[in-house]
C-alpha cells in the first residue's frame, strides 16, 4: 500500500500540469511548470497549442523585458569570447557558453575593458603621438596642413589615400577636352530645344455673344442673381432638350460652371476651346484658341474667372474666362493628360498636372516655378482626385494601379494594385466625399473608400455598359442618389447607387459618348458629350 502511495506521489511530480486547469491540488515543482505543453493534440490548432494560450502566430511568446544595451553587451561578449550572462538561468549557473574562458578572463564583458589593459592602450597612444610630434618637429607647419604635401600623407598615414600620392592633374588632356566640349554642346542642344517644349501657337480668342457687359455693366459670366437650387431631389433626364453644334472634331471633355452651371465649357479635338450658355440663348459665348494639337483637359478654378486647358501640344495654358486671354503658359515638354488646381481657396496658384512620363508636376502659378515632382507611376498618369479635405489626392496610372498621396509630400502613403484590376481612365468623388467611384476598364464602376484605408467597396460595383479602351467619364448626381456614365456605344447610363442596378438608358450619340455631368443647380438635367463633336443637354 505504501509502495502505491508513493508511486503515485511521484507521478504527481513528474506529470506535467494541465495548462487550461484552473486549480492545482499540490505545490508543483518548477520544472512541472516550465515543461512544454504536452497532451493530444488540439483539433483546430495546428501546433496543439490552444487558442486562449497563443499571443503570436506561431505559439506562445514570453515578455522578456531587457535593455538594447545589456543585450548587445552580452551579444558581442558571447561572439568574441564564447560565453554570456544568461537572464533566464536556475540559481548556481548564472553563464552559459565556454567556463573556461569565463574563468580565465575573469567573466569580463567587451564594453569593461580590465586594468591592465586599459594602461596598455594609453601607453601606446602616447607612444604615437610622442613619434608624431618627433617627426613633425623639423617639418613646415604650412605643409602638415596642406593635403596635398607629403607631410600631411605621413601625418595622417591612416588615411586611405596614404602612399597613394600622384602628382594632381591639373591639365586635361586633348581626347578629354573634346569629349567634355561635345557633352557641353549636347547639353546645350537639350536645353535650347527644351526651352520652347511645347509647340507654339499664338493665342486668340473671339467673343460671339452679343455684348460683353450688359445694360448694367454686368459681365457676360456674371451668373444670374436668381439662380439658385431648385430641389435637393434629383431625377434621372428623359428627353434631350438642347444640342450645342460647333466643334468640327470630337469633344474630349465638358465643365459646367462652378455652383452655378449657366455656362458650359468644352474642349474640342479641334484644338478650340468653347463656352456655352445653358438658361438663355443656348449659343457659343466664347472660343478660345491656343493650341496646335487636340486639347485633352479642361479644369475650372473655383469661382469659374479663369481655367486650364491642356493640349496634345505639350502645353497647359491658364486662361481668363471672360476675356479670353491666356495668363501663364506650363510646359515640361511631355504631354498633359490632366490637370487640376488645389480646391482649398488659399492655393488657387497651385496647378497638378499628370504627365506622359508618369510624373505629376506641381507648379505654383505666381512664380511659373515647378515646386514638387510626384514620380513613382510606372505609366501615364490618367486622374488626380483630392480627397480628405484636399490634404491628400488619389492619382490613377496605366500602370493599372491607384497611389494615395499627401499634398506636398511626394511619397506614396497608400499602393492599391491588386492582379485583376485593370487601368481606371476616369476617377469621380461621391458628393458625400466617402467613395470614389472609378472607371475600370473591364467595362465596370468600382467603389473606393476615401477613408484611412482605401478599400474597395466589394458589395458596390455598377456594370453594364461597355467601355474597354474608351476613357469614358464617371460622375455622380449632385444629391449622390445616381451613377452615371457614357460607354463606347454612345449611350449615357445611370445607376441606383443604392442598389445598384441599372435605372435607365439614353441613347445620346453617334460613336463615343465620352463624357457627362450633371448640372450643379438644375437637379434633372443632365450634358453629355461625344465624339460626333456635340454637346447634348438633356431634361
Amino acid at each position: 500500500m505504501l509502495a502505491l502511495t508513493v508511486a503515485q506521489a511521484n507521478r504527481a511530480l513528474t506529470k506535467p500540469l494541465d495548462p487550461s486547469q484552473h486549480v492545482v491540488s499540490y505545490n508543483p515543482t518548477y520544472d512541472q511548470l516550465w515543461a512544454p505543453i504536452c497532451g493530444p493534440a488540439h483539433p483546430y490548432a495546428k501546433d496543439g497549442i490552444a487558442q486562449g494560450m497563443r499571443n503570436h502566430k506561431l505559439g506562445f511568446v514570453e515578455n522578456a523585458a531587457i535593455e538594447p544595451f545589456l543585450f548587445d553587451e552580452q551579444y558581442h561578449t558571447f561572439h568574441k569570447y564564447g560565453y554570456a550572462a544568461d537572464p533566464s538561468a536556475s540559481a548556481g549557473s548564472n553563464y552559459v557558453g565556454d567556463l573556461d574562458k569565463l574563468k580565465q578572463t575573469d567573466s569580463i564583458s567587451v564594453y569593461n575593458i580590465p586594468q591592465h589593459e586599459q594602461k596598455k592602450r594609453k601607453i601606446e597612444n602616447k607612444k604615437e603621438k610622442e613619434e608624431d610630434d618627433e617627426s613633425g618637429a623639423d617639418v613646415d607647419r604650412a605643409e602638415v596642413d596642406n593635403p596635398a604635401s607629403e607631410a600631411w600623407l605621413l601625418k595622417n598615414r591612416k588615411s586611405p589615400w596614404a602612399g597613394k600620392k600622384e602628382g594632381l592633374q591639373t591639365e586635361l588632356t586633348e581626347e578629354q577636352k573634346k569629349y567634355a566640349e561635345e557633352y557641353a554642346k549636347k547639353k546645350g542642344e537639350e536645353r535650347g530645344g527644351s526651352s520652347d517644349k511645347g509647340e507654339f501657337v499664338a493665342d486668340k480668342s473671339t467673343f460671339h455673344g452679343k455684348e460683353e457687359r450688359d445694360y448694367q455693366g454686368r459681365s457676360w459670366i456674371a451668373p444670374p442673381k436668381d439662380a439658385k437650387a431648385t430641389n435637393d431631389h434629383c431625377y434621372i433626364p428623359k428627353r434631350l432638350v438642347h444640342t450645342w453644334s460647333g466643334h468640327t472634331k470630337g469633344v474630349s471633355a465638358i465643365r459646367f460652371f462652378p455652383k452655378y452651371g449657366h455656362l458650359i465649357l468644352s474642349a474640342g479635338m479641334d484644338t478650340k476651346v468653347k463656352i456655352w450658355d445653358v438658361f438663355n440663348s443656348g449659343k457659343c459665348m466664347r472660343t478660345y484658341m491656343g493650341h496646335s494639337k487636340a486639347v485633352r483637359d479642361i479644369w475650372f478654378c473655383n469661382d469659374g474667372t479663369k481655367f486650364l486647358t491642356a493640349g496634345y501640344d505639350k502645353n497647359i495654358k491658364y486662361w481668363d474666362t471672360e476675356t479670353g486671354q491666356v495668363i501663364s503658359t506650363f510646359s515640361t515638354g511631355k504631354i498633359p493628360y490632366v490637370v487640376r488646381l488645389n480646391p482649398d481657396e488659399d492655393k488657387q496658384n497651385i496647378l497638378l498636372a499628370g504627365m506622359s512620363d508618369k510624373k505629376i508636376v506641381q507648379w505654383d502659378m505666381n512664380t511659373g516655378q515647378i515646386t514638387q515632382e510626384y514620380d513613382q507611376h510606372l505609366g501615364a498618369v490618367n486622374t488626380i482626385t483630392f480627397v480628405d479635405n484636399n490634404r491628400r489626392f488619389v492619382t490613377s496610372s496605366d500602370d493599372k494601379s491607384l497611389r494615395v498621396w499627401e499634398y506636398g509630400i511626394p511619397v506614396v502613403i497608400k499602393y492599391i494594385s491588386e492582379p485583376h484590376m485593370h487601368s481606371m481612365p476616369s476617377i469621380s468623388l461621391h458628393p458625400n466625399n466617402n467613395w470614389l467611384a472609378a472607371q475600370s476598364l473591364d467595362n465596370q464602376i468600382l467603389i473606393y473608400s476615401t477613408r484611412e484605408r482605401f478599400q474597395l467597396n466589394k458589395k458596390k460595383r455598377f456594370a453594364g455598359h461597355i467601355v474597354a479602351g474608351y476613357a469614358c467619364q464617371v460622375n455622380f448626381s449632385p444629391d449622390g442618389r445616381f451613377v452615371m456614365s457614357g460607354d463606347g456605344e454612345g449611350k449615357c447610363w445611370f445607376w441606383d447607387w443604392k442598389s445598384c442596378k441599372v435605372f435607365r438608358t439614353l441613347k445620346c450619340h453617334e460613336g463615343v459618348c465620352i463624357g457627362c455631368e450633371w448640372h450643379p443647380l438644375e437637379q434633372s438635367k443632365v450634358a453629355t458629350c461625344g465624339w460626333d463633336g456635340l454637346i447634348k443637354y438633356w431634361d
